[in-house]
């Protein structure tokens, strides 16, 4: 009798391996849900940026972020600036480190973007090949030079540089990706290029360029990238535009005193040499302002009025593009070590 019961109630063998391969099923994503709880918990927030110097706080805020805090930066890098404004145009990410003209062309085309911090600056450099012994933009008559967008500071500021020289018309400016400017002038390609670094310092390292100048020579505080976000953003999630935009001025005022494990970390990030980091950190010294990172108006409508004279908008309207009070606001205080930079939401 109990030999007949348990027969008549054996299921067959495709449902005992259903079975079993639903039980095993179960376990494991029990397993994997308890080993991720943790990380999961976490608000994943999304930086889009290039690796240069004038973006070194993307990197930072994603290495300080890994272990601690209730939020994620995860630094994700794009191979050009117009990639990134698309990505943040559609909302695959949360804030761009982009370059900064392309704020205004974005806020002019209807998107509701504020800036709220400006990137490390004077980290861009003008070099040349060094066999046409360029000293000064006169040398470079009949050249070419490629900046990173005709949306860029370097293209505004190569442009009145040579408006102000009578050169207008005379040197050829030309669109490049930064990652494909030191290949193109080590093989001959291209005469000179005018980017952040660390693009410069690696024909400069190698001896395929020489300096013509350093961006702080034509213009002061110059402008090369900065962080947007959009106004949506800012209303659904204070407290960690404010986290952000904090963690990233104060992780310049960490790399100032720290420039040799900051360049070691942003290398990992960016793929380039921790020493070709460090020199560009480094060279000349104390070249890198990490203390002006406030989005100031008149800064911005500056950069607005030179893209109308120089035929690349019709419009100098920036209203509403600024957001200070996040900067303004920041906390530089006891920067102890990487970690520190970044403070729980709860104590702000």
């Amino acid at each position: 009798m109990p030999s007949e019961w348990i027969h008549r109630w054996r299921l067959p063998l495709v449902w005992r391996i259903a079975i079993v391969a639903t039980g095993w099923l179960i376990l494991i994503s029990l397993l994997h849900y308890a080993f991720n709880m943790e990380r999961d918990s976490k608000k994943i927030v999304r930086l889009g940026y290039m690796p240069v110097i004038s973006n070194l706080a993307a990197p930072l805020l994603d290495y300080a972020s890994r272990d601690q805090g209730d939020v994620r930066f995860e630094a994700l890098k794009f191979s050009s600036f117009a990639e990134m404004g698309e990505a943040l145009r559609n909302s695959l990410i949360e804030a761009a480190f982009i370059i900064g003209p392309l704020a205004i062309v974005l806020r002019q085309q209807g998107e509701d973007v504020k800036v709220v911090y400006i990137g490390n600056r004077h980290e861009s450099t003008l070099v040349a090949r060094k066999d046409l012994q360029v000293t000064t933009l006169n040398d470079l008559i009949g050249k070419t030079i490629a900046v990173p967008l005709r949306y860029s500071g370097h293209n505004l500021s190569i442009r009145q540089s040579m408006e102000k020289l009578g050169l207008t018309g005379k040197i050829k400016v030309v669109e490049m990706n930064p990652p494909d400017m030191a290949a193109s002038l080590s093989a001959g390609s291209l005469d000179a290029y005018y980017v952040g670094e660390p693009f410069a310092a690696k024909t400069l390292k190698s001896g395929d360029a020489s300096l013509v100048y350093y961006v702080e020579a034509v213009w002061p505080n110059f402008i090369c990238n900065l962080t947007l976000v959009k106004q949506k953003f800012i209303q659904e999630e204070p407290g960690i535009v404010k986290l952000l935009v904090e963690g990233a001025a104060r992780s310049g005022v960490w790399a100032a005193q720290n420039t040799d494990e900051a360049a070691r970390i942003a290398s990992q990030y960016w793929n380039q040499s921790a020493e070709l980091v460090q020199y560009a950190l480094s060279t000349p010294a104390n070249r890198i302002r990490y203390d002006q990172f406030i989005p100031r108006q008149e800064e911005m409508q500056q950069m607005a009025d030179l893209m109308v004279h120089f035929g690349l908008l019709p419009s100098s309207d920036i209203n509403g593009l600024v957001e200070d009070r996040f900067a303004k606001a920041a906390n530089l205080a006891e920067v102890t070590n990487l970690e520190s930079i970044l403070q729980p939401l709860e104590s702000k």
